[in-house]
């Protein structure tokens, strides 16, 4: 699949790690450091824009190694890009740790991944089908 970029950090494009890498890397477009406090949350930009196509969105997601390491993570997570918006790629961060962190510029602070979605038809129902389940709901199925 093809997507058009725009980069206007002064990063490298985002690459895939591996060949069988599910997500790309996004870095911080920083002018200067930004500390974040314990508990504080910060809108990062990267400079990236880009353009999917319809029935596509790119999630954001927090790297398993900043969030286990130093508290990090991606507080919408995931995050969803539309196929329609244009504008920067921005990553909301949250500093889950009892620690400041200082974000450098060109630090990988996130993953995107690519993924087809679909768009539902909403029918109006009276009533649904029946299910061993039913409306069982957190924790119903038990211990196994």
């Amino acid at each position: 699949m093809q997507i058009k970029i725009v980069n206007q950090s002064k990063h490298p494009l985002p690459q895939y790690a591996t060949s069988l890498s599910a997500g790309v890397d996004l870095r911080a477009n920083l002018a200067e450091p930004v500390t974040m406090l314990p508990l504080e949350r910060k809108m990062i930009p990267t400079g990236l824009f880009i353009e999917l196509p319809e029935g596509y969105e790119a999630q954001i997601r927090p790297r398993s190694g900043l969030a286990i390491k130093k508290g990090i993570t991606v507080l919408n997570s995931p995050g969803t890009i539309d196929a329609d918006y244009r504008g920067e790629i921005c990553v909301i961060l949250i500093n889950l740790s009892n620690e400041p962190f200082v974000i450098e510029d060109g630090e990988r602070i996130c993953q995107m991944v690519i993924a087809a979605h679909g768009q539902a038809e909403w029918i109006e129902a009276e009533e649904l089908s029946e299910t061993d389940r039913g409306a069982g709901g957190f924790g119903h199925t038990g211990k196994h």
